[in-house]
């Protein structure tokens, strides 16, 4: 195995990891501005105030993009395990 294999392998992993994470984090972070105007719209300073609206837009967006985000994970691992023979040889 070269060391161009290895960085190609690291590369399409981390690609896959900023793939799947992206829309969560974009979730959660959208939710939390929203609650932080909120918040400072009506002088709440409640720190536990945001955790409730994160947990339901994340769960929202597992239960929509859960499939796709499932497949995308499959297809790498898939992908990487049929790919181990040309890896080592």
């Amino acid at each position: 195995m070269t060391p161009e294999t290895v960085l190609a392998v690291g590369r399409q992993a981390m690609e896959i990891t900023i793939l799947l994470a992206a829309p969560l984090l974009l979730v959660s972070l959208v939710v939390g501005l929203v609650v932080a105007m909120f918040q400072a719209a009506t002088q709440i300073n409640e720190m536990t105030l945001t955790f409730i609206p994160k947990l339901i837009g994340i769960a929202l967006v597992i239960m929509v993009a859960g499939p796709w985000l499932l497949s995308n994970l499959t297809g790498f691992a898939t992908q990487l395990i049929r790919s181990i023979p040309q890896l080592i040889g």
